[in-house]
C-alpha cells in the first residue's frame, strides 16, 4: 500500500515539476492525472497495483474537504464583512459561466451545421 501511494505521489511530483518547468497554465495535479491515466492504459498492471489505494482514497474523499471547512470557520469575520459581495460574485459568475457555455455551444452548433436531434423524425427523413 505504501509503494502504491508513493507511486501516485511520484506522479503528482512529476506533474508539478512539468507544470513549473514549462510554465504551463495547467496545475501540476492535472498533468499528473493525465500522465497516470496514460501510464495505466499503457501498463494495465499499474492500474491493478494502485487500485486498492485509489479505492480507499475515493471512499474517504469527503475527509479532504475538512480543511476547507476549517478555513471557512477561521474566516468568519471576513465572511461577515464581505459575505454578501462574495455571494453575489459567486452567483453572478456562475450565471455568466453557464451563459458563456450555452453561447459557445450555440455558435459551434451553427458553425458545424448541427441540428436539433429531437427535431429530426424518422431517422432524418421528412
Amino acid at each position: 500500500m505504501i509503494a502504491a501511494l508513493s507511486l501516485i505521489l511520484a506522479f503528482q511530483l512529476v506533474g508539478e515539476v512539468i507544470s513549473r518547468l514549462l510554465d504551463l497554465p495547467l496545475p501540476g495535479p492535472v498533468i499528473a492525472m493525465v500522465l497516470l491515466v496514460a501510464a495505466c492504459l499503457w501498463r494495465p498492471s499499474l492500474a491493478a497495483r494502485i487500485r486498492p489505494v485509489t479505492e480507499v482514497l475515493l471512499a474517504n474523499l469527503s475527509l479532504f474537504f475538512i480543511p476547507a471547512g476549517v478555513g471557512v470557520i477561521a474566516h468568519i469575520p471576513t465572511l461577515r464583512e464581505y459575505g454578501l459581495g462574495l455571494a453575489a460574485a459567486i452567483v453572478g459568475s456562475t450565471i455568466l459561466a453557464i451563459a458563456a457555455g450555452a453561447l459557445a455551444f450555440s455558435l459551434v452548433a451553427r458553425w458545424t451545421g448541427a441540428t436539433d436531434p429531437s427535431a429530426m423524425k424518422d431517422g432524418g427523413h421528412d
